[in-house]
C-alpha cells in the first residue's frame, strides 16, 4: 500500500475494503463516498461491472458498514449510487443511520441522450447521520438566494412585524451544479468526476475546519482538494495507480497556490505597515 502525506491529507493507494479495515473506529468526521457505479463505466482498463446485482451489492454493504464504523458519534455520511441501486443503499443505511435527506444532483445534458427511453440526467445523493440530535450543520456557510418574494420585494404579513421576505435560504434537496467538462480547469481523465463545487457546499455544510474527512473512492481526489482550500484534513483511497498519482500532483499544486497566496498576503501586509510607517516619519 503506498502512502502520501501532506499538511494532514492523507493518499492512500490500494483495494478500499482492505484499508478501511485497518482505519481506526470513529475517527473521522464526513464520508463522502462516491463508490463505481456497477453500469460498466471504463476506469483506466478497469470495467465497472459486476457478475450480478448480488455480488454487487454485496459488496457495496461490506464498505458501507466499515464507513459508518469509521464515523465518529456525530458524524455524517453523504453516499452516491446509481439511480437503480440507491434504494436499496436507502434501505440498508437507514436500518443503521438516519437519513435526513434525499438529495438529487442534476446537470445539463453533453452529447446524444437515450432515444428509446427517458435518459438519466440526475444522480442520488443519500445524507444520513449517527444521532439526529448531535451532527454538524452549518446552514449559514451554505446558504443560497431564495428565487421567491424576496427577488420581488414581496412583504411577509405572516411575521410579527411585516417585513421582505429572505432573500437567502439554505438549499432544498434538488441541486443543480453542472458537471465537470474536457478543458474546465479542474477536468481530469475520469469517467465519473464530480465537480468542487459539489463537495464545496457538503463539506461547508457537515464539518468543520479540521475535521477529518474520508473518501474511500477518491478517483480525482476532489474531495482532498476542497478539503485542503477549506482547512479541513482528510484520507482519501484509491486503487489505481495513475489516479492516485494524478492525486498527488493536484494536491501538491492546490497547496502551492494556496503558499503562495499566504505569502502574497503576508507581503501586502509588510507593504501596508512599511507605507504607514513611512508617513508617520514625514
Amino acid at each position: 500500500m503506498d502512502t502520501f502525506e501532506l499538511n494532514g491529507h492523507i493518499l492512500l493507494k490500494g483495494d478500499a475494503v482492505k484499508i478501511l479495515k485497518n482505519l481506526p473506529d470513529k475517527s473521522v468526521d464526513l464520508i463522502f463516498a462516491d463508490p463505481p457505479y456497477n453500469i460498466g463505466k471504463n476506469f483506466n482498463g478497469y470495467k465497472d461491472k459486476w457478475e450480478s446485482d448480488e455480488k454487487y451489492l454485496e459488496w457495496c454493504y461490506e464498505w458501507i458498514e466499515l464507513c459508518i464504523n469509521k464515523l465518529k458519534n456525530n458524524g455524517s455520511i453523504y453516499l452516491m449510487g446509481a439511480t437503480q441501486y440507491a434504494p436499496f443503499f436507502d434501505i440498508f443505511l437507514r436500518k443503521k443511520m438516519h437519513v435526513l435527506a434525499r438529495i438529487i444532483w442534476y446537470y445539463d445534458s453533453s452529447g446524444v441522450q437515450a432515444k428509446n427511453y427517458y435518459g438519466s440526467l440526475y444522480e442520488p445523493i443519500l445524507f444520513a447521520v449517527k444521532d439526529k440530535n448531535d451532527y454538524v450543520f452549518n446552514a449559514q456557510d451554505i446558504l443560497i438566494e431564495a428565487k421567491t418574494g424576496a427577488k420581488r420585494k414581496l412583504i411577509d404579513y405572516r411575521k410579527a412585524v411585516p417585513s421582505v421576505y429572505n432573500s437567502l435560504k439554505v438549499p432544498g434537496n434538488v441541486w443543480y451544479i453542472p458537471r465537470v467538462r474536457f478543458r474546465m480547469p479542474e477536468y481530469e481523465e475520469h469517467p465519473s468526476q464530480k465537480p468542487e463545487a459539489l463537495l464545496n457546499r457538503i463539506i461547508l455544510a457537515s464539518s468543520n475546519p479540521g475535521d477529518v474527512i474520508l473518501d474511500p473512492f477518491s478517483g480525482t481526489f476532489t474531495t482532498s482538494v476542497v478539503a485542503r482550500k477549506l482547512n479541513r484534513k482528510s484520507i482519501g483511497i484509491e486503487l489505481d495507480d495513475d489516479y492516485f498519482n494524478n492525486g498527488k500532483r493536484r494536491l501538491i499544486d492546490v497547496n502551492q497556490e494556496l503558499m503562495n497566496s499566504k505569502s502574497q498576503i503576508k507581503l501586502e501586509v509588510f507593504h501596508n505597515v512599511q507605507t504607514e510607517e513611512l508617513l508617520i516619519l514625514q
